[in-house]
Parts: structure tokens; C-alpha cells; sequence
């Protein structure tokens, strides 16, 4: 006598057509709600931007990918040092990222790579710059409204000092960078 332990399968059952319809316009449902809460989420909570140049190394690679939030202006003002994802003020088809550098009413000048703000005797202290810059730009003074952008990589960054329209309007803010959730490994081609 031999005794066969192993669970015996059952066949499947058989649904209806009425049931294989309404399990179609559940998952369909799902999916419509996955996107409204996208989009929703797209349009008023996040933006998300993909580092294309070296402009802003070593803080943040090219290649990575960054979230920004859309709401962190929505009751403050943008302050010198932050990082914003905006609308390029010579092309608003195309996002960029840089840090504020120069506020609104300010007068920055460049003078041997060095950023001076108001006639100061001292440059800016700018900890993330990591190159010794050079070059020289301004005297220019900031419209109300307005920023000026600069990256972290002055020699490797094209940002105000060299944009026709060289002055970022706040409304142009769409976010402050908030988090990295993606960095390219290996060589950027």
C-alpha cells in the first residue's frame, strides 16, 4: 500500500464573463488613478530634472537625477546658495539647475573668479566651489524679481554671466532641488 501524501491540484475555476470584465475594469481603474496621481504630483508637488553637463560638480554629477519641490517658494523666498530647477530664461523649452548667487536689487561683479556682492571688500564665502575660478564679469545690478544663477563648476558652467537674457525671474522658479534618487555610475557619453 503506498500512501501519496503530495497535494493533489485542482483545477482552475472557470470565470464567467462577466467576472473577467469586471476584473479588467478594476485593474483599468487602477491604472487611471496611478496616473491622475502622477500627473497630479508632476504638475504641483515635484519636478524632476536630468543633470546633462558638469556645471554644477562636484555637488551634483552629470547624469544624475534630481527631484525638486515645487512647493518649497509657495511662502518664502529663495535665498542665496539654494539650488532651483527653472525654466532657461533664453529658452523656457529647456530646464535647468543652478544656485543663487546674486538677489534681487543686489550688484554682483566677478573679479578674478571671485564673486563680490554691493562693492563688498570680501568675496562671497563659497565652500561648494571646488575649482579655483577665473575670470571677470559685472559690475551688473539685479532687477527686483530677479536671481543670479551660477554653478557650483564656474569654468565648465554656462549660467548667467553668459546668457542673452542673464537675470532668472522668480516666476521662472519651478522648484528647489530637494533630492537625488538616481546617480549615473561610469563614464557620461
Amino acid at each position: 500500500m503506498s500512501s501519496d501524501n503530495s497535494p493533489k491540484k485542482l483545477p482552475a475555476p472557470k470565470m464567467s464573463k462577466a467576472e473577467i470584465k469586471r476584473e479588467v475594469m478594476e485593474w483599468v481603474l487602477v491604472l487611471e488613478i496611478a496616473v491622475v496621481i502622477a500627473v497630479v504630483v508632476n504638475m504641483f508637488l515635484l519636478v524632476n530634472a536630468v543633470i546633462p553637463s558638469k556645471s554644477m560638480e562636484p555637488t551634483i554629477m552629470t547624469g544624475d537625477r534630481i527631484f525638486g519641490n515645487r512647493l518649497a517658494y509657495k511662502n518664502k523666498d529663495p535665498k542665496r546658495g539654494d539650488i532651483v530647477i527653472f525654466k532657461f530664461p533664453d529658452d523656457e523649452r529647456e530646464l535647468f539647475i543652478k544656485r543663487i548667487i546674486g538677489m534681487p536689487g543686489e550688484t554682483l561683479e566677478v573679479k578674478d573668479g571671485r564673486v563680490y556682492i554691493d562693492g563688498a571688500d570680501m568675496p562671497l564665502d563659497e565652500p561648494y566651489v571646488k575649482v579655483d575660478p577665473v575670470g571677470d564679469y559685472g559690475p551688473v545690478t539685479i532687477p527686483e524679481g530677479c536671481y543670479f544663477m551660477m554653478g557650483d563648476n564656474r569654468n565648465e558652467s554656462a549660467d548667467s554671466r553668459f546668457w542673452i537674457h542673464p537675470f532668472l525671474q522668480r516666476d521662472k522658479i519651478l522648484g528647489k532641488a530637494a533630492f537625488r534618487y538616481y546617480r549615473k555610475v561610469g563614464p557620461i557619453k
